[in-house]
């Protein structure tokens, strides 16, 4: 069977050949693309605004301590431009978690989009009191059911 294969190689025309190719390029370049066509590079650089100068003012405003968790990152929070073009992964390598990761480039977004820090910047989530779900745990009170008693 693998020797009809090879003989149907061999006698493909050059068109099909040239498009096999093609196919070929593109799976190749497949894993690459997403990360060519949205890399942080490509976004404009917001311009600087009263009171956020620095990239360490704006982590600042922006709360949940999230200065302090970016400080390994000293060369990228040197340069106004160089932190605009910080990339997760790039977070990622020095070690901040995934849901400061994702606060602190959410909020990169909106600043670049021209939202008041004031706007959109919040506290995390308050942990939950009481845990699991249904009909024994409502309203946070416990729910008893005529089978305990």
């Amino acid at each position: 069977m693998h020797v009809l294969l090879l003989d149907l190689d061999n006698s493909m025309s050059s068109a099909v050949q040239r498009l096999m190719l093609g196919c070929r390029a593109r799976l190749l370049w497949r894993p690459l693309a997403r990360s060519l066509s949205t890399s942080a590079s490509t976004k404009p650089v917001p311009s600087k605004r009263v009171g956020i100068e620095t990239p360490e003012a704006f982590l600042k405003a922006i709360g949940r301590s999230s200065d302090t968790k970016l400080s390994s990152l000293q060369d990228a929070l040197a340069e106004w431009n160089s932190f605009w073009t910080l990339h997760g992964s790039e977070m990622k390598k020095a070690g901040v978690p995934v849901k400061d990761r994702r606060y602190i480039l959410w909020s990169m977004e909106k600043y670049r989009l021209g939202w008041a820090i004031k706007d959109f910047a919040h506290e995390p989530k308050p942990k939950k009191k009481i845990r699991g779900r249904g009909p024994s745990v409502q309203f946070g009170k416990r729910i008893r059911s005529r089978r305990d008693r």
